[in-house]
């Protein structure tokens, strides 16, 4: 990434932190497991990336992104049970249509 990217993701990272760590339901959720007798340590990962985008039909017409193939989804039964606890339904229509 140039460096203007890496500026834009490190401000990005700073806002997830920050979202994070000023949410009332991150510290109330602190505070139960403190009084449990638990202190517990959050790290947060992300994976930022960045494309440039090229404009579309010249300046002022608006930006496209550069195309990318899309990979083919497999997903196994874990994925769906890990899928299925984050309340997340994993819909076969989508798979069987293309």
């Amino acid at each position: 990434m140039d460096e203007m990217a890496k500026r834009f993701a490190r401000e990005l990272a700073r806002g997830i932190i920050a979202a994070v760590a000023t949410d009332p339901r991150f510290e109330a959720c602190r505070a139960r497991a403190r009084a449990a007798g638990f202190d517990l340590d959050v790290s947060v990962e992300a994976l930022l990336g960045a494309i440039t985008i090229q404009p579309f039909g010249g300046p002022g017409k608006g930006v496209t992104p550069s195309p990318r193939p899309s990979p083919a989804l497999e997903m196994s039964t874990s994925d769906r049970r890990f899928l299925k606890s984050l309340r997340i339904v994993a819909d076969d229509r989508a798979r069987e249509q293309v």
